[in-house]
């Protein structure tokens, strides 16, 4: 306890400084924030009485254009500023323009010339003053400015800012914040209750002064019931409040000379105090409590060694447990593999269904072609053009042979997956893909460029599935040109490593990026009704994927849409797959 109280003192400074360190900061942050706020009018009445609608209203006050153009004139400048009230006042004092000047409390008439700023302009000095407003009853900073028509002091303008919102930015903490004139009366203030209260005794002759400014207009003045003591270096004030309780502040505060006042922060002591006491209280028992040290290190080596064999127990327990687990892991990876081969079968029979659905879309162009071709023989055989009739049957046998390999195709697709890719001449596969889109590219009057280089690459992939891409991909490529002044659609083909890059450029609109995001999803279209299923380009990618590559598309930088193929590339002696 003596140790206690010989500590006191010296722990009471020490928070003192910390809490005086933090209220100096405060105090420093709200005057920069009021120099801030305030200078930003500081030049506004110089500027304003330049203007030409004030010096004309000054030159002739009885034209009433001009006055109306003043009034709205300053009353557009108060709106942009934000600023409370813009006035402009005469020789004499009164105001013959204002931006209230449609209001009830209207200052034009009103007389000012008691004020300060008024006299300080009139005399061709810019002056400062902060007062309660004797016509608006609100508490406002004046900026003031002589009006010079060629070289004659004729007016004075004012601005007023309203100090409310400077304190309304205030924030509610242990720190208050007040600002005192040079009586030391106390004109902002976050607690209403402190306005117009005096730091200092109100004697006669600081009464009289601020009587002759009118500064306060008719507020009761009083002094603020307050002592003040020192403790150390700091300065301590306790205030009474209305209920008669008492409450000790510590006390900052600092001059403004450009504005004429004093900023005071006021910092609760009861966080200071708490903390005080608390640290006593935290050397009683921490006194205490060493007497109780050596029995508190048996009981915690105590516990330490059967938290130590309780440890031993659960790791032997927990690894137990995660053998169980790892073997229980086992099993179900092994029926997870089970269940998404079980699931690749059903969307392969999903697919089917699509598939099924898009055989008038995949036989359409070989049935068209099929047709083309009979009615050429008939014509041919009414002619009496046997061999050309003959070839013509030829080529639609082929093209029916060709459906049938397609449907073949749907066939082995319900099967799971057994098919052996080979090698397939790139050359070949486009030779049969020619007959079945001719007859569209004609219809589009498109024309078709081929380059596969020398020689012509060879995939890995199956011919017929590999054809039915192709014609997937020509066929869109014809209905993007079809109408279009250029109907050109380049096929390209380039070994590159061991992969093999397809590419199909039309000169048509492009691809735009919301629809390129859903090109290959199943039955997403964009042309009409009737037109397409959607499941061409789907079942393309599909098909790509299967052979192990990749299908994608851009739109070319000059215009127009690209797909990509790309499949690995393959030699001549292999196999090609069916």
């Amino acid at each position: 306890m003596l140790a206690a109280g010989i500590s006191s003192p010296f722990l009471r400074r020490s928070f003192l400084d910390e809490a005086s360190s933090q209220a100096a900061s405060t105090l420093s942050l709200a005057v920069a924030a009021l120099n801030g706020h305030l200078r930003r009018y500081e030049a506004l009445p110089a500027l304003i009485a330049d203007k030409d609608d004030i010096q004309d209203l000054l030159t002739r006050p009885d034209q009433k254009s001009f006055t109306a153009n003043a009034n709205h004139y300053l009353r557009a400048i108060n709106t942009l500023v934000k600023s409370s009230d813009i006035y402009l006042l005469d020789d004499t004092g009164a105001t013959i323009a204002a931006s209230n000047f449609d209001q009830t409390a209207s200052f034009v008439g009103e007389n000012f010339s008691y004020r300060p700023y008024f006299h300080e302009a009139i005399a061709g000095r810019e002056a400062r003053f902060y007062a309660l407003g004797t016509t608006s009853g609100k508490r406002g900073y004046y900026f003031s400015a002589p009006v010079r028509i060629f070289g004659t002091i004729r007016g004075v303008i004012v601005v007023k800012v309203d100090v409310d919102q400077i304190e309304a930015s205030w924030p509610e903490a242990e720190s208050r914040i007040i600002v005192t004139d040079p009586e030391g009366i106390i004109f902002m203030s976050g607690n209403r209750d402190w306005l117009y209260a005096s730091l200092k005794p109100l004697t006669e002759e600081r009464l009289a002064r601020t009587r002759a400014s009118r500064r306060y207009s008719d507020a009761v003045l009083r002094e603020l019931p307050m002592t003040e003591t020192r403790f150390r270096d700091h300065v301590l004030v306790t205030l009474s409040g209305k209920d008669g309780a008492a409450r000790e502040y510590l006390a900052l505060e600092e001059h403004v000379p450009d504005a004429g006042w004093t900023v005071h922060v006021l910092m609760d002591t009861t966080s200071v105090n708490s903390q005080t006491r608390t640290a006593m209280i935290v050397i009683v028992l921490s006194l205490l409590l060493a007497g109780f040290g050596l029995l508190v290190l048996i009981q915690r080596k105590v516990r330490r060694d059967e938290q130590l064999q309780m440890e031993i127990r659960a790791k032997a327990e927990l690894e137990r447990r995660v053998e169980e687990r790892t073997s229980d892991l086992a099993d179900v990876n092994q029926k997870l593999r089970e269940t998404q081969a079980d699931l690749i079968q059903a969307a392969k029979l999903a697919g089917l269904g699509q598939m099924s659905a898009a055989l008038s879309h995949e036989f359409n162009q070989p049935l068209a072609a099929v047709r083309n071709y009979a009615e050429s023989a008939a014509l041919l055989m009414a002619r009496g053009r046997t061999a050309e009739a003959s070839d013509n049957v030829s080529r639609i046998t082929k093209l029916v042979d060709r459906m049938a390999s397609l449907g073949q195709h749907l066939r082995n697709f319900a099967r799971k997956p057994n098919e052996r890719l080979g090698a397939v001449p790139l050359a070949n596969v486009l030779t049969d893909t020619l007959e079945i889109v001719a007859p569209r590219l004609n219809a589009a009057g498109a024309r078709l460029e081929i380059d596969l280089g020398d020689p012509a690459p060879v995939v890995l992939a199956g011919p017929v599935r590999l054809q039915q891409v192709l014609v997937n991909i020509i066929t869109n490529a014809a209905d993007a040109v079809e109408g279009r002044e250029v109907r050109v659609i380049e096929l390209a083909a380039r070994e590159t490593g061991d992969s093999v890059i397809i590419t199909l450029r039309d000169h048509g609109e492009g691809v735009p990026p919301a629809i390129a995001a859903r090109i290959f999803d199943p039955f997403f279209t964009t042309k009409g009704v009737g037109k397409g299923l959607g499941l061409g380009l789907s079942i393309s990618y599909n098909i790509v994927k299967d052979f192990g590559g990749e299908l994608s598309v851009s739109n070319h930088e000059e215009g127009g849409a690209m797909f990509q193929i790309t499949l690995a590339a393959a030699q001549q002696r292999m196999e090609a797959a069916q």
